[in-house]
């Protein structure tokens, strides 16, 4: 079990347990089986068993199709992070998959709870969905930073990522792991944007998304350090962006500013727009 993860070097492990609703097949006490809801008491006391054998062995639980966030994180705090709520798989295959103004709702609601596995990053946008993946590839982008989890996915095939460097290089340089978050505007199952400062680095990182409808969205960088130059990587919506009709529209560009400045941020239907805030000389790591 979790013994051999720890000497394999596993530290962090996805449970999942897939089946409709009331479908969870559990012992029955008796040596035989029987079918319980995921939040049923059977389904409570498995997590927790996961949970208490992981911990010793320095193990991270990730759990899909868990049980509510009740807080049992800070006693147990290699409970990482967890679904709850319908994640980007939803796109694949749903019918109907995730609405534009899905995200949005999450950040309001489910994220309220605690960290989430959504598992972005996906730039093949054509799915057995009817919609496919209703957002643009700036928007896949900014959930990095808008849907908070301790661990991230890059959710999408390897050629899919092989194909578009440019759009990647934001996966692979993203953090996950915060000292700091500001959120800068916000309507609920609207639109919402968060900065997140690296606990790790000096670096910031902005993400802000909006639903079915495009939208300008003024923002202070006053969250940045005061007297310090920063250089913004930007990920933003291209001129003919549109969950419907082009996703794959994005401009990549970069400029200095410091926290005195104020960004306009405009959004695809749709879409979004993701930028990493890098120090200028003195400190940079």
């Amino acid at each position: 079990g979790f013994a051999l993860y720890e000497r394999l070097g596993i530290h962090s492990v996805k449970t999942g347990y897939v089946s409709d609703a009331g479908g969870a097949r559990v012992s029955d006490g008796k040596g035989g089986w029987t079918f319980a809801w995921h939040e049923s008491q059977a389904m409570a006391q498995h997590h927790m068993r996961v949970v208490e054998a992981a911990a010793p062995h320095k193990v991270a639980i990730n759990a899909h199709e868990p049980f509510k966030d009740t807080g049992l994180r800070r006693t147990y705090p290699n409970i990482i992070s967890r679904e709850g709520a319908r994640g980007m798989e939803y796109n694949a295959w749903g019918n109907p998959g995730n609405p534009p103004e899905h995200e949005v709702n999450l950040v309001f609601t489910r994220l309220l709870a605690g960290p989430m596995d959504f598992t972005p990053g996906v730039f093949g946008m054509r799915t057995r969905a009817p919609d496919g993946v209703a957002t643009t590839w700036a928007k896949q982008l900014a959930l990095y930073i808008v849907l908070y989890s301790p661990i991230q996915m890059a959710a999408d095939l390897l050629e899919n990522y092989d194909a578009n460097p440019g759009p990647f290089k934001f996966i692979e340089t993203v953090a996950t792991d915060w000292d700091k978050t500001v959120v800068l505007n916000g309507e609920v199952g609207d639109y919402v944007t968060i900065a997140r400062k690296d606990r790790n680095s000096d670096d910031w990182f902005l993400g802000s998304i909006t639903d079915e409808f495009g939208r300008e969205l003024e923002v202070s960088l006053g969250f940045l350090e005061p007297g310090r130059r920063y250089k913004a990587e930007i990920y933003r919506d291209g001129p003919n962006a549109d969950w419907k009709a082009n996703r794959e529209d994005i401009v990549i560009e970069s400029k200095e500013v410091t926290s005195a400045d104020v960004m306009m941020l405009r959004l695809a239907a749709g879409g979004g727009q993701a930028i990493r805030f890098a120090p200028i000389g003195r400190g940079r790591r």
